[in-house]
């Protein structure tokens, strides 16, 4: 990483901020299936903007014994018996989350991933149990620690649903798309970056030196 270039590892304390959303067959993360499951990685770009850039994305088969509630597929619309799907076994998927996650770690120089989702412990409660499961090991993500946009748009935006939070944010949103692990993943990642970098225009990032007043501030006391 060039020093002319904003380093994404600092701005997050040596964590890779990565999106993930999962879609389920409930809410037990133990014992309900996963059944799909996308991550969308951030890129910083040359003045400190973060901006969404890799995608990744699979469709998940239940593994043995897995609860599923209609409920949860009559929300979703998912099939899971539907072979059109092209879905693979929980440990294919995680591996194939995990691989481009743990590159992006080391490319930015970060020490391990950061979680990021909309109601993030429901998405990370279903990623720790698929990996508990599978023992698929070096896992790069954080076991516990995460960035929830339902909590941070709620401060930004006054709003905690995704599809209204984006709307305030001026990012569009397709209720007919929602529910798709890779849809809402994408739009969580818009909607996180726009927040991060909000704070960055009205001069919270970097932060003013110890007793300096912000830039905004002292604008208007000017």
């Amino acid at each position: 990483m060039s020093d002319k270039h904003p380093s994404l590892a600092l701005r997050f304390r040596g964590f890779l901020p990565v999106v993930v959303d999962v879609e389920t067959g409930g809410f037990d993360a133990r014992n309900d299936a996963l059944l799909e499951i996308a991550a969308v990685l951030l890129d910083i770009d040359a003045r400190g903007y973060l901006r969404p850039s890799t995608r990744v994305h699979f469709h998940v088969d239940p593994f043995p014994g897995a609860n599923i509630e209609q409920a949860a597929l009559d929300f979703t619309g998912i099939d899971p018996d539907n072979p059109l799907r092209g879905a693979v076994d929980e440990d294919t998927a995680l591996k194939g989350v995990f691989a481009p996650v743990r590159k992006a770690i080391k490319n930015h120089g970060c020490n391990r991933a950061v979680l990021v989702g909309h109601n993030s412990f429901f998405d990370q409660g279903f990623l720790n149990a698929a990996a508990e499961r599978t023992d698929v090991k070096r896992n790069p993500f954080h076991p516990f620690s995460s960035f929830d946009t339902a909590t941070l748009a709620g401060l930004v935006y006054g709003q905690t649903v995704l599809a209204k939070a984006c709307e305030a944010a001026g990012i569009p949103f397709n209720q007919r798309d929602a529910h798709s692990a890779l849809y809402d993943a994408t739009r969580t990642a818009e909607l996180f970056c726009s927040m991060v970098n909000r704070f960055r225009d009205l001069g919270g990032w970097p932060p003013p030196p110890a007793g300096a007043m912000p830039p905004t501030l002292a604008n208007a006391l000017d």
